[in-house]
């Protein structure tokens, strides 16, 4: 049951908002949002008090926060109404950022997935029930190719909007480039393939109103990305800038690049309104190495710095 301080955020978040006037989403890969139990049934040894990166409950709870705070940036006024995120342990680890974090008056509820990913990490959806009321949902596995280890679930949510329009939204992390991103294309594209036929089961009608987003693990102009661009979505973040000038999500040896991503359907793309990269200072630091600056992210290799992610939020609004 939600906190009496949670149903007055509520009733004054939607009192004084205009019915349909804006739908916002936020898409943010965690880095990593693990607890700091054992599951025996997931290769998570890393992430515990005693692994190797000493993952002890006070660093599962500022990363909690952290998180919180992200979300809360993303928006000057109320809170945004989705929240697609990626590399998420658990059920446990929504929980306490819905309930015990930051985000607790916020009023979320959520939905993730269960992956065969041998980290046991996930793919999840945070809504705001009274501007997105789900209606169905399911979870969309990734038969690996040969070779190839067990990837995550997309993840699939019907609902309904304030407005009383059904949107279908899909939430997606890509298998990595690791290995070589040529040797490891197939992975994705086998993605791209699942995901598209997900999209024809789920959404037979023309015209249907789908979004798609999440950690890609591609480029705006890769092979997976522009096939989903020929089969009738379009990347509306493919030029997404910070506002602070951040040209990317992600910085690697001081490149800065763009593999989250959110793709629509021809309906949703001219409701988009608004898309930029929250690059708030706090969410980055000096480069010492290349210059400029880069994601504050909580890990720089095993060494622990109290960070947000080694990604930055994007978001869109409808």
């Amino acid at each position: 049951m939600l906190e009496a301080r949670s149903l007055l955020f509520i009733f004054f978040y939607f009192l004084f908002s205009p019915v349909g006037a804006q739908l916002t989403l936020v898409e943010l890969n965690c880095e990593n949002l693990f607890d700091c139990r054992h599951d025996s049934l997931k290769q998570d040894s890393e992430w515990l008090p005693d692994g190797q990166r000493k993952w002890t409950p006070a660093r599962y709870w500022r990363k909690l926060n952290h998180i919180g705070q992200e979300i809360l940036s993303c928006q000057d006024e109320g809170v945004p109404d989705l929240v697609a995120l990626v590399e998420v342990e658990n059920d446990s680890c929504l929980y306490n950022l819905t309930r015990r974090s930051l985000l607790r008056h916020a009023g979320y509820e959520y939905i993730i997935t269960e992956s065969p990913d041998v980290r046991g990490i996930d793919v999840a959806l945070l809504y705001q029930p009274f501007t997105f009321r789900p209606l169905c949902f399911d979870f969309i596995p990734v038969p690996p190719l040969e070779g190839m280890r067990p990837t995550r679930d997309i993840l699939y949510v019907q609902g309904e909007t304030q407005r009383g329009d059904t949107l279908h939204v899909f939430v997606v992390h890509a298998p990595s480039r690791y290995g070589g991103e040529r040797a490891t294309r197939p992975n994705r594209r086998l993605v791209a393939d699942r995901l598209l036929a997900a999209i024809r089961l789920y959404v037979p009608q023309a015209g249907g109103k789908v979004l798609v987003c999440g950690d890609f693990n591609d480029y705006a102009d890769s092979p997976a990305l522009l096939y989903l661009q020929d089969n009738g979505l379009y990347n509306v973040t493919a030029t997404a800038r910070g506002l602070h000038g951040a040209p990317g999500t992600y910085r690697y040896e001081g490149r800065w690049q763009s593999i989250d991503h959110v793709l629509v359907s021809a309906l949703l793309r001219d409701s988009v309104r608004q898309v930029f990269i929250n690059d708030a200072p706090f969410l980055v630091e000096e480069d010492k190495r290349y210059g400029g600056v880069k994601p504050f992210r909580t890990f720089n290799g095993y060494r622990y710095q109290r960070g947000f992610s080694d990604h930055l939020p994007l978001v869109v609004r409808f």
